[in-house]
């Protein structure tokens, strides 16, 4: 969700091979996927909490897959030019689980303007997601990054408001109507609350919904970009990713960018607080960009992506810490692009989306693994 977004944490300037997020069911052919098993590297050998791993789509931007509440299936955001899909739809499909199974790609979202973040509820017959579309029905436009610099930049559209929907496709509900952007929408364990990112205060700030009565709560109110929270697993704890400007000249550019609907969230930062957004913590002071957070299976313990041993910008991988910041592991090793990682509801299973294994493109795909403690 994580994943502003989540909308789309690439840094294409400093990374030409990652590209703007989101899915594909392409499968290639024969002789193209011996090719890219013969150049390509699936698994490192350093990947020991990592076994089983297995690759569910070839090709296209495929990014933020997430559990369904029962473990069966994923929701995920899918880009393929080649099948026309100009810019981010929602998706759902089971997961393989045994030989012969295939991973079979569904439209859930509307097809129309650009869509984000799916979440499950808990009852597995309906989703959330944030879209676009009631602005427009087509893609909206990318920011001309020259004009920044070149820099990374990330468009916070002011469309963006989450929808309840069925398996099906069909919306059920409009859960958000304010101006400004309003996503990054994921659900607590007992299926009661959603935790989302909206501009409608003028900053980027974290609210929690009562699904029941609608009732929303903002929970952060410092300034800067406060996005991709999660529940823990036993509902007590929240965890995000999150920009602090600090200095009157990051927080000159902060609100400039903001007031043309842009963030540069090159710097961000892992924090945690208890479920009511009390108790606000940063655990992360690692620099560069440190996102995708989520807690693990014990509700302690985390796993994220980030960049920070590279002065450069990449590659992003995997890591695991305690919720002080400290025991930092690697885990995984790709020397292109690992993010999005999730646990199963049973712990069990991990899933994350990769640069690995593409056939030297710009394809991000999902992956999802056994998980080895």
């Amino acid at each position: 969700m994580a994943g502003v977004k989540r909308p789309f944490l690439i840094f294409a300037a400093a990374l030409p091979i990652f590209l703007v997020f989101a899915l594909s069911g392409f499968k290639p052919t024969a002789v193209w996927q011996d090719k890219i098993n013969k150049s390509d590297t699936l698994q490192y050998p350093e990947e020991v909490h990592i076994k089983n791993l297995q690759q569910l789509t070839f090709g296209g931007d495929n990014a933020e897959a997430y559990f369904s509440f029962d473990g069966k299936w994923l929701i995920f955001q899918k880009t393929y030019a080649k099948e026309g899909i100009p810019c981010d739809q929602i998706y759902i499909a089971k997961i393989p689980v045994k030989d012969g199974d295939k991973f079979e790609p569904k439209l859930v979202s509307t097809g129309k303007g650009r869509t984000t973040c799916g979440a499950f509820l808990k009852d597995g017959k309906h989703i959330v997601y944030a879209s676009t579309h009631l602005g427009s029905e087509a893609c909206p436009p990318v920011p001309d990054r020259s004009k920044y610099g070149n820099r990374y930049i990330w468009p916070v559209y002011e469309s963006f408001d989450i929808f309840k929907a069925d398996i099906n496709g069909k919306i059920v509900k409009q859960l958000t109507n304010t101006k400004g952007y309003d996503a990054e929408a994921t659900i607590s364990p007992d299926g009661k609350k959603m935790i989302f990112t909206s501009l409608r205060n003028g900053d980027l700030d974290l609210y929690i919904m009562d699904l029941s009565t609608e009732k929303v709560t903002r929970i952060t109110n410092t300034l800067g970009y406060d996005g991709g929270a999660w529940f823990s697993p036993d509902g007590k704890k929240i965890i995000w990713r999150a920009s602090r400007p600090s200095t009157d000249e990051e927080i000159a550019e902060y609100k400039s960018l903001l007031a043309e609907n842009i963030v540069a969230p090159t710097k961000m930062e892992v924090f945690v607080a208890n479920a009511d957004g009390s108790d606000v913590k940063q655990v992360s002071r690692f620099g560069q960009a440190n996102w995708a957070p989520a807690f693990m299976p014990d509700s302690k313990t985390i796993i994220f992506s980030s960049n920070h041993e590279y002065k450069r910008g990449f590659p992003f991988n995997l890591y695991t810490m305690t919720s002080d910041g400290s025991e930092l592991k690697k885990i995984s090793r790709d020397r292109g692009f690992d993010a999005f990682p999730m646990f199963s509801p049973d712990g069990k299973k991990l899933v994350f989306c990769s640069n690995r294994n593409n056939g030297g493109t710009r394809d991000t795909n999902i992956f999802v693994a056994d998980w080895e403690p």
